[in-house]
């Protein structure tokens, strides 16, 4: 039996194409390793990224894994999540539409020996 821990972040207030430069760098390595690159990162997608790790290495705790940090990352990506439109005033009446954009973030963690 495969154990695998999940953890979702829904309508992180990020855009995709910033969270997903951070989960590109900790794809495939172990939990631990991870932990530490999130935390020496200038990016702010980092933060949102280590508190989930943490939230899936947690999970892993509860399913009564040994060591969650030897867990590696065996899938991580990142799906747009939903739109909010805002209206910005602009010269003549005119008016530009900001785009606040959010996104689904999901990491899962798998013991090492089934990889």
């Amino acid at each position: 039996m495969s154990m695998e821990s999940k953890a979702m972040l829904r309508y992180a207030r990020i855009t995709p194409r910033k969270a997903r430069r951070v989960i590109d760098l900790i794809r495939g390595k172990k939990a631990g390793d991870a932990m530490i690159a999130l935390r020496f990162m200038p990016y702010r997608g980092a933060q949102f990224v280590e508190k989930l790790l943490r939230s899936a290495m947690a999970n892993a705790e509860q399913k009564e894994v040994d060591v969650p940090e030897d867990m590696r990352v065996v899938t991580a990506y990142v799906d747009e999540g939903p739109v909010m439109k805002r209206l910005f005033p602009r010269a003549m009446g005119r008016a530009n539409i900001i785009k606040k954009k959010s996104c689904h973030i999901t990491i899962v963690l798998a013991e090492e020996e089934e990889i």
